[in-house]
């Protein structure tokens, strides 16, 4: 039987954040992804629990697990997560404490099949662009934000809004995908670190990166 779709598996978690000025923040996570391509297992979005900084390394830990298993026919459009984190201000609503996007991996790794790939995704927030206007949101306790995350991803509209640089979130992954090959898709040089099952036609492709 002719293969017709390729399938990605990403697995790995959203091990936690740094941001130096605040605590006790939650993370909201979903996929952005092409055309082509259709989610068959798993959650396309999820939130983390709050979490609070410890005393010994003052960064936020929460190893939320992801679990998700793409269907496409074009590796156009690869899937990318975008992050988002929330936290209390100083009246005590939830606002926006900085959005971010990475594409899921796909190359191959290049040293030993239990190593990851890892991410460090710099988080941003946007900033109102008129002085009085963040005096008054300010006062209000209000902040600028997207009405929709995954447009930090697409990029369509972006260059007008002004943002500011603000922590970072760190994200594993552990990455498989069948059939690649047999579409005329190769994500990479054969390497030790590409273990393919006889049985089950999957490709463990795991990379380690430097945070």
């Amino acid at each position: 039987m002719e293969t017709t779709v390729f399938l990605l598996t990403v697995n790995g978690q959203i091990e936690g954040a740094n941001f130096p000025d605040y605590d006790n923040l939650y993370c909201k996570y979903c996929y952005v992804y092409g055309h082509d391509w259709a989610p068959t297992t798993g959650l396309e979005e999820g939130i983390t629990q709050i979490a609070s900084k410890s005393i010994q390394s003052h960064r936020l830990i929460w190893n939320f697990p992801l679990e998700t298993t793409f269907k496409s026919t074009n590796p156009s459009g690869w899937p990318q997560l975008v992050v988002s984190v929330y936290g209390p201000d100083v009246f005590g609503n939830d606002v926006v404490r900085g959005y971010g996007a990475t594409h899921i991996p796909f190359t191959p790794g290049h040293l030993f099949p239990f190593l990851r790939h890892t991410r460090t995704i710099p988080m941003f927030v946007p900033e109102p662009t008129w002085r009085l206007q963040r005096f008054t949101d300010w006062l209000l306790g209000w902040r600028p934000e997207y009405t929709d995350p995954k447009v930090v991803a697409q990029g369509e509209g972006r260059e007008v809004t002004r943002v500011r640089s603000q922590g970072f979130v760190t994200v594993c992954f552990h990455i498989m995908t069948k059939d690649m090959k047999k579409m005329g898709y190769d994500t990479g040089p054969s390497t030790p670190s590409t273990v393919q099952s006889a049985s089950s036609g999957w490709s463990t492709e795991v990379e380690s990166y430097a945070k």
